[in-house]
């Protein structure tokens, strides 16, 4: 590794990635802005991952290579990255995903010449496993007004939060919790962001999403290329399973009861009173979130009554109380059988009796 501390930092968080990384590499690679460092956090990839960064990782001294002992989960994993890194701006890159050439070179252009700005990125179009085109990313945020509460508003609507992959300041991530591991949690994080500051997208498409069967998104959301229009409307088809979000944003959720949808609608709500606000913006913010969410309330519901956790628990409970039942019964039982063996020509009481005595 070089002493020169780069302006930027690329942060790539991976695991499986074999059949796309070399890829996704090679596009940073050929980016015409140099003057970065390329921060690979492997989450104990059991494919040739490893292999395959090692050896990009001895041909440039640019590049690092971290694995971790164990799979923490895609947060978790996307936070380290950052923690690692060390230049003035920052970016995310996803082991699948492309970028045209120019791609850092204008978004930093347009960061160095507008300090209100903190996050800068392009158009997004998306690409099959091959690298074919599929069809545009049509949801336009207006994410550069002046106005935080504004921002805020855009930032409720549906959307597949493909900003997060645009180049940041980094003063302004340190400024902003980490992402959670939660469901929505990219969501919720670009919202804290865009509290902090303005957004600006270049009206060009410098940025492949890829599409494939492997992606959490075609898991979770397997409608999810039905919603690349604004204002897409809300049905129990098109919402991602929240649920399994939370395990993929971090492995320790397994197995544990969790309420999803209870845990989003209070991660955007505090949203509002980690940053500096006047009263005005804040009730905006508040009323941009009711009208946001107006009807989803029976997604708490669904919560406490639906999800497998619950119904494990609801299973466990009653038997539980099965269990106890049956003890009960044995023990009244045992008891009458001692009492009447040991009474001497006495009568013995009932068993309405000693349950009155019980």
């Amino acid at each position: 590794m070089s002493n020169h501390q780069p302006r930027l930092s690329i942060g790539l968080p991976v695991y499986n990635g074999e059949k796309f990384i070399k890829e996704a590499i090679d596009s940073v690679l050929a980016q015409t802005f140099e003057d970065f460092e390329l921060i690979i956090s492997d989450n104990a990839s059991t494919d040739k991952t490893e292999e395959i960064c090692r050896a990009y990782a001895a041909k440039d001294q640019r590049i690092s290579y971290y694995r971790n002992q164990k799979n923490i989960g895609c947060a978790p994993n996307f936070n380290r990255v950052f923690e690692l890194s060390s230049g003035e701006y920052f970016k995310w890159v996803a082991h699948d995903d492309l970028h045209a050439p120019d791609f850092l070179t204008k978004c930093i252009e347009v960061l160095d010449q507008d300090p209100s700005i903190i996050l800068c990125h392009s158009k997004v179009y998306f690409i099959d496993e091959h690298g074919k085109f599929i069809q545009n990313y049509g949801i336009e945020l207006k994410t550069d007004s002046p106005k935080p509460h504004e921002r805020f508003h855009e930032l409720l609507a549906t959307h597949l939060c493909y900003q997060c992959y645009g180049v940041i300041r980094a003063r302004a991530l340190r400024m902003t919790p980490p992402m959670g591991s939660y469901g929505a949690a990219d969501a919720i994080f670009l919202l804290r962001l865009g509290l902090l500051g303005r957004f600006y997208e270049i009206p060009e498409y410098l940025f492949f999403a890829r599409s494939h069967s492997q992606q959490s998104l075609s898991m979770f959301f397997p409608d999810y290329l039905s919603c690349t229009q604004k204002n897409t409307q809300k049905s129990m088809r098109t919402l991602p399973d929240f649920h399994a979000y939370a395990v993929w944003f971090d492995s320790a959720n397994q197995g544990k009861i969790l309420f999803p949808h209870w845990r989003i609608f209070w991660e955007y709500f505090i949203s509002v009173w980690q940053v500096k606000l006047t009263w005005y913006e804040r009730i905006s913010c508040y009323i941009s979130f009711l009208n946001q969410f107006k009807g989803t309330e029976f997604l708490l519901i669904k919560d406490l009554l639906f999800t497998p956790q619950m119904n494990r628990f609801w299973q466990d409970l009653q038997k539980s109380s099965i269990q106890k039942q049956t003890i009960n019964s044995l023990t009244v039982n045992s008891y009458l059988r001692s009492y009447q063996l040991n009474t001497s020509g006495r009568a013995s009481p009932t068993k309405s009796t000693f349950m009155r005595w019980w």
